[in-house]
């Protein structure tokens, strides 16, 4: 493949995507199919996000992909008897043959997202074939990784990219043909995105599909800690078995382009004055008592000419520039190139996390990851801690460093939409 990801005269094996057997919620069982979905493991916003989504429905999803007990052994150990009961009452249900899946969110502002589901083969990094872009956390990685020994399952799928030939590809025609098909589920959830789901089942469409994705590389989107879930599970179970493949989503941004924004920071128990006087005569900082949305155009504003930060959780916003060039020739390693070099995201965890405020980025006691930008000023104001506001990175620089084999530092960028979990799972037993 060239470095634009398009297919060209090479041995290489690229995409492998396989049919199966996905486990559904049958609807008569269940309050409603909205009811039951959630968003990714990692964007649920604890406890206030798990507790409304455990009160939907009783059968709601984060009782799988968040399961609550005393331990992580005790919650493993629900998640897997609570999906072994789902399974004996019939409320969740394996399809009667494998397919490739269809999956479209549509929002009601112009938001189109089309792509299909399925299991791909796994791959080395040496391949090329799936290009992650950002690090990892390993207390993560060994905890999704017991959840999915105990359940034996893929709950939800990762989001992955590609760029392909647009509405010209073999693929994207299959999944525009079969979006105009009755959908086997449609369902709209509280956000406003409406969710429909088909499958593709005869095998001549499926070998066209599985024929044309074998041209091209794919970047993780999102799911870069389950991506390296599943190459330790394969790692642990002799080949061939069914941990060889994971479950993932597969998007074509040529055809459906996706979002990409920023993902924020909570800094606990580190009050924003703390924060603030900490980077005194190291960047410049400007008060803004505006509203949250002006105070991110100013933030985007800023962005433009070099590194910027929000930070928040004193009622009001504080805008974080023009960083101490000596002080950043001092705490970015210098043996990665220049777009990495100068990531807010590389600054933040470099320079400020690292050196200024000592806050190591892999303890959950001291900092989370939060995707919503409201919720993470809030958890800030209410817990006295310290909100750091990220700008977004654009997609042809993750792409580009993603290319070069070099990651970004965790959580730096947040594609989506994302795809709703509970739609479509896959057991690895069936």
């Amino acid at each position: 493949m060239n470095s634009a990801g398009h297919p060209e005269a090479t041995a290489r094996r690229g995409l492998e995507l396989t049919p199966f057997r996905g486990l559904r919620y049958d609807p008569d069982r269940v309050g409603s199919l909205a009811a039951v979905t959630s968003p990714p493991y990692d964007v649920v916003v604890r406890p206030d996000g798990l507790h409304q989504l455990q009160s939907n429905d009783p059968y709601n999803i984060v009782r799988l992909i968040l399961p609550q007990a005393r331990t992580p052994a005790e919650r493993n150990e629900q998640a897997a008897r609570t999906l072994r009961g789902w399974l004996s009452e019939g409320i969740l249900a394996a399809d009667p043959e494998p397919g490739l899946y269809v999956y479209e969110q549509q929002d009601g502002a112009g938001l189109l997202q089309r792509g299909i589901i399925g299991t791909l083969r796994l791959s080395e990094p040496s391949e090329g074939v799936v290009l992650p872009h950002e690090d990892v956390m390993p207390h993560v990685v060994a905890d999704r990784a017991a959840l999915m020994r105990a359940t034996s399952a893929n709950l939800e799928p990762l989001l992955l990219t590609y760029r392909g030939n647009g509405s010209e590809s073999v693929t994207t025609t299959a999944i525009e043909r079969t979006a105009e098909q009755p959908p086997l589920l449609a369902t709209t959830t509280e956000d406003g995105y409406r969710h429909r789901l088909w499958s593709i089942t005869d095998p001549a469409e499926v070998a066209r599909i599985q024929s044309d994705l074998t041209r091209y590389q794919a970047l993780i989107a999102d799911g870069h800690h389950r991506w390296a879930t599943y190459r330790r599970l394969r790692a642990e179970h002799p080949s061939p078995s069914p941990w060889d493949h994971g479950l993932v989503l597969l998007v074509d941004t040529a055809r459906y382009p996706l979002r990409v924004r920023a993902i924020h920071r909570l800094l606990h128990e580190v009050p924003v004055s703390r924060s603030l006087a900490l980077l005194d005569s190291l960047f410049r900082v400007r008060r803004l008592d505006v509203p949250l949305a002006e105070a991110l155009d100013t933030l985007a504003d800023a962005a433009c000419a070099g590194n910027a930060f929000l930070l928040a959780g004193d009622g009001a916003f504080h805008l974080v520039d023009r960083p101490d060039p000596d002080l950043l020739s001092r705490t970015i390693p210098a043996d990665h190139p220049t777009a990495w070099r100068t990531l807010d995201a590389t600054v933040l965890h470099a320079t400020l996390l690292a050196h200024v405020w000592h806050v190591p980025e892999d303890d959950p006691t001291r900092i989370a990851y939060i995707h919503d930008t409201a919720a993470t000023v809030e958890k800030a104001e209410r817990d006295g801690g310290t909100a750091v506001l990220m700008h977004p990175v654009r997609e042809e620089v993750v792409r580009d460093l993603a290319r070069q084999g070099v990651t970004m530092p965790r959580k730096s960028t947040s594609f989506g939409p994302k795809p709703a979990s509970g739609l479509v799972l896959r057991a690895l037993d069936v």
